[in-house]
């Protein structure tokens, strides 16, 4: 059940950015492009049933899209960090899927630091995210606390990428 939850907020927030995508222009269309790409991998990562070999395709989708990221926050580093941390921890979640990884349904020997670093990442931005969605509905700061550095972005955009912090938390707790 909470798999197919999952998987419903992760289509739910990355349609959206998709959609919102072809209205955007300049590093917002990007970043709304970013967004739509990691809703969606992490929709199919999630998908309960999984198809075997799928961890590659993962973790080359999500490398090439590490790659852009880092290209991009070369430009714009605030906008696209985050980016850049949600491709690597996509690509790190699709080699733990791999067979023989001691993960995806095998035994596991206990959390990798990694594992423990990026909940921590993770936890901290969905507080802080939380907390500048809440303030900017309350009226009281223009910041949405979107993450991708825009600062006073409106709609529904930060609010999607804290559910898909709060997806990539809950993957992560499955490592």
């Amino acid at each position: 059940m909470t798999g197919w939850l999952l998987v419903t907020v992760s289509v739910a927030t990355g349609g959206y950015s998709l959609v919102r995508w072809p209205r955007r222009a300049g590093p917002g269309r990007r970043a709304a492009g970013e967004d739509g790409l990691m809703g969606l991998g992490m929709a199919a990562m999630a998908l309960p049933v999984l198809l075997k070999g799928a961890w590659t395709v993962y973790a080359v989708v999500f490398g090439a899209a590490a790659l852009y990221a880092l290209r991009s926050a070369r430009r714009r580093p605030a906008r696209h960090l985050h980016h850049l941390v949600d491709s690597l921890t996509m690509v790190y979640m699709a080699v733990a899927m791999a067979p023989g990884t001691g993960h995806g349904g095998h035994t596991t020997a206990g959390v990798p630091q990694l594992t423990g670093v990026l909940l921590v990442y993770y936890a901290v931005y969905v507080l802080r995210s939380g907390a500048r969605l809440a303030r900017a509905g309350d009226g009281r700061a223009g910041d949405t606390g979107s993450g991708s550095g825009t600062g006073t972005e409106s709609g529904l955009g930060p609010a999607c990428r804290l559910a898909m912090a709060l997806g990539m938390l809950a993957m992560l707790l499955t490592l």
